[in-house]
């Protein structure tokens, strides 16, 4: 099983919360983005938005898609695609296990969270299973009776 990767808040770039409200995390991954120039100056900047992206194996590459990375606004002529499909640099053994995991139905590679780590860009993946909808409520009703016990306690001590 994969470490859990833990950053700084200063780091962190973008994040996906509406990932671990639909989805079950069973592992997560780090990986490198290929970026191009300006992309990663409006990345810095944090104009990105992970929130309906997905990423996909094809032909033994990992692929992030569906991400909106916005312009820079000084790129003009350098700017490409906000929407354009980035290639994920992961090693071959790491391609080949998401390859496997993702192949079984109902599995899916979601992006959690993006963050500079010595100056790249890294995206934590998350091996993910959809939730349903009884298992979202049942979510928020455990989250909401943990938040009631820790009031509790705060206020009696």
């Amino acid at each position: 099983m994969a470490k859990k990767h833990r950053q700084k808040p200063d780091n962190l770039l973008a994040q996906n919360k509406k990932a671990g409200h639909d989805y079950n995390i069973l592992d997560t991954y780090e990986a490198g983005v290929a970026l191009t120039g300006t992309e990663i100056k409006s990345v810095r900047d944090g104009k990105i938005n992970l929130r309906d992206g997905f990423a996909r194996i094809r032909n033994n590459e990992a692929w992030l898609e569906n991400v909106h990375i916005s312009p820079y606004k000084e790129g003009n002529l350098f700017n490409v695609d906000p929407m354009r499909n980035r290639k994920l640099l992961l090693h071959k053994k790491e391609i080949r296990k998401l390859g496997q995991l993702t192949a079984r139905q109902g599995v899916t590679l979601v992006p959690l969270r993006m963050y500079l780590k010595h100056g790249y860009a890294k995206v934590l993946i998350g091996v993910a299973e959809g939730k349903h909808n009884y298992d979202k409520r049942e979510t928020l009703k455990r989250k909401d009776q943990e938040r009631e016990v820790q009031r509790a306690l705060k206020a009696r001590y």
